[in-house]
């Protein structure tokens, strides 16, 4: 990435951060635009009033964006116009219905979804009265020549409203899913459980059947970007409604003679595959037939076969394992995407509206807005994107599901939780953004802290996701180059930031890939300090006192000029007064800088320095522990 070039820099530490100036301001300070949804409901995607960014820091626990560290690029987010959710937006009388529809695709006056993943065929949200594909014939018939394919039931409701939403939203991507193949292409002869026959005659029938799905839609207004070829491959239970157990090496044959039929006829449709959990469920483990591998490395197997070649990326649910299996891909495949397609919020028997709302906007916020993103997904996709007071229509399945839109007994329609944790990235965050680093001290296993995510857009605004996990009011500090914020949300609280382009950071952050460190006392895993992972930190274990250190092998000689020692969320847990010295050879250390902490960050700039050992010593005492969070350098 270019920078600017830097002039001699002081050797003193600072407590701000080093940036060139926001022109684009006219000399004013620039400004973030707030939304905030509470889980009281008291505020739902509320706009406050802008918050200005001052220069210096911020004794508070700091957001540190770096807009030049960047990762995936993004698609979309949003959630499935099912055949229920179209029935439903369906009884509303025209006007209400436009209404509906523009607060979900209108990105100016709705939430712009702006991702949809539509079941190809019914599911087990289904208005109709019995399950269906395009190509249903007589039991005992086949129709390998699908004479009888027809997208004739969805032209009725689901058609009208996908063009209606790209009408809304142009940048609108559509996805296509299928919950089981014809049943004549199984081993049941039903839509409900079995296999695919293994017959390469299926697989090339079945190809088929999809591609001819994707010209359908296509002529009928609605192309499809992404298309997976079976909506969880290992679930085998029996819950009512269409699916197949599709194992690795038959999804491989179905994709091996797909990829190429769409290559020719729709070269704009990509391949994803799996479309299942982040790990393999345990009941999917146990309903392994005997002698049958439960493949519990489905992803990896699938992409290590000759099919990848056919295949974008991986798609994920949400139902069992967490979010940093994607990582876990991604690094093994880094050539290859990931996106999040599957969630439902879901509530128990007793669970009182109050308590549906809270529950899912704070798992949904922190496992998915911001857990899936940060772990590299593409798109955020929810299941429903309406349904009805009952959780329905459903035709087998989820009993219990919630949609982002509910209408209720009265005729009215209400905003679920899940509208909200879709729309604080959809409303701000463009298809074609980037997400940036940013700092962040939570996590989705819940630890009580703040979780965020950065975003810069195609027109280069940015856009900050923060979720305060803890359930009361937290404080904190967002800086983007000399520029800084405070803020507070209450508990619980979901919130949007942006701000327009011209802040930036004359300063590439160095990855610390390798880096290892070794700390006196030894306290809590001194690794944490260099993992670039502010929700893990070590930590004396002792009351500070003077000689504490942490030392840093970076593996081999680097060259910096600021070293940010960030204490994270511990507040209080930063160093009274430090010492920075370097080393090249871990034997003769010179002294880069000393000072006085004074808050959570301390960003200590130097002249340009190369060393490879780099000890940040307590020079003070205080009854409060040493914590470092993250140690990070720039050059």
């Amino acid at each position: 990435m270019r920078r600017r070039a830097f002039g001699a820099a002081a050797t003193a530490a600072l407590l701000i951060l080093t940036t060139a100036p926001a022109q684009a301001h006219g000399g004013r300070a620039p400004e973030a635009r707030v939304w905030v949804t509470t889980v009281d409901r008291v505020e739902q995607l509320h706009e406050r009033a802008p918050v200005a960014f001052g220069r210096g820091g911020s004794p508070e626990t700091t957001i540190t964006i770096d807009p030049g560290t960047r990762y995936q690029s993004m698609d979309g987010f949003g959630a499935s116009l099912t055949d229920s959710a179209a029935s439903v937006l369906y009884r509303l009388d025209p006007a209400a219905r436009e209404q509906a529809m523009r607060s979900l695709f209108d990105p100016r006056t709705g939430i712009g979804v702006s991702f949809l993943r539509q079941p190809i065929g019914s599911s087990d949200f289904t208005a109709a009265a019995a399950h269906y594909t395009y190509d249903d014939v007589p039991a005992g018939q086949t129709d390998f020549a699908l004479r009888h394919f027809s997208i004739a039931h969805d032209r009725a409701q689901i058609l009208p409203l996908l063009r209606r939403a790209k009408q809304l939203n142009p940048g609108l991507k559509i996805m296509g899913t299928p919950w089981s193949p014809p049943a004549w292409m199984k081993t049941t002869d039903s839509l409900i459980g079995g296999h695919l026959k293994d017959d390469p005659r299926i697989y090339d029938a079945y190809a088929r059947y999809l591609v001819a799905y994707v010209q359908a839609y296509t002529r009928a207004g609605v192309p499809i970007d992404y298309l997976t070829v079976q909506n969880e491959p290992q679930n085998r239970h029996d819950g009512g409604y269409p699916g197949a157990a599709v194992p690795v090496a038959q999804e491989a044959k179905v994709i091996s003679a797909l990829g190429p039929l769409l290559r020719r006829v729709s070269p704009r449709t990509k391949i994803l595959g799996y479309d299942h959990n982040w790990s393999t469920h345990p009941g999917d483990v146990a309903t392994t037939p005997a002698g049958e591998d439960p493949e519990t490395d489905y992803p990896y197997r699938l992409l290590d076969s000759p099919a990848a070649k056919w295949i974008a990326g991986t798609a994920y649910h949400c139902y069992s394992g967490d979010p940093s299996a994607q990582t876990a891909l991604h690094e093994a495949h880094p050539d290859k995407g990931i996106w999040f397609t599957e969630c439902s919020g879901s509530h128990g028997p007793t669970d009182t509206p109050e308590q549906i709302f809270r529950g899912t906007l704070t798992w949904h916020a922190r496992t998915l807005t911001i857990g899936t993103t940060r772990n590299w997904a593409k798109s955020v996709v929810n299941w429903n994107i309406a349904l009805d007071s009952t959780g329905g229509p459903h035709l087998g399945g989820c009993g219990t599901c919630t949609g982002l839109l509910t209408l209720q007994a009265d005729g009215t329609v209400t905003r679920d939780a899940e509208y909200f944790t879709i729309g604080h990235l959809a409303k701000f965050v463009r298809p074609g953004a980037v997400r940036i680093a940013s700092t962040s001290f939570g996590t989705t296993g819940w630890n009580g802290q703040l979780m965020d995510v950065a975003f810069r857009n195609p027109d280069g605004s940015t856009a900050l996701v923060v979720h305060n996990e803890n359930d009361d009011p937290r404080t904190f500090a967002v800086a983007v180059g000399d520029r800084s914020f405070e803020y507070t949300l209450p508990g619980g609280a979901l919130a949007t930031f942006t701000w327009p382009r011209g802040l930036t950071s004359e300063l590439d952050l160095l990855p610390l890939t390798g880096a290892t460190a070794t700390a006196s006392p030894a306290g809590e895993t001194p690794a944490a300090a260099v993992d670039g992972d502010g929700s893990t930190r070590w930590s004396s274990g002792a009351a500070q006192q003077p000689g504490q250190y942490v030392q840093v092998d970076l593996g081999r000689t680097r060259t910096f000029r600021r070293v940010a020692i960030d204490s994270g969320a511990s507040t209080g847990d930063y160093a009274r007064g430090w010492e920075l010295t370097a080393s090249t050879d871990g034997t003769r250390w010179r002294t880069l800088a000393r000072g006085t902490g004074t808050g959570q960050l301390t960003n200590v700039d130097v002249r340009p320095t190369r060393a490879r050992y780099l000890r940040v010593t307590s020079t003070a005492g205080s009854g409060s522990w040493w914590s470092i969070a993250d140690l990070r350098l720039y050059r």
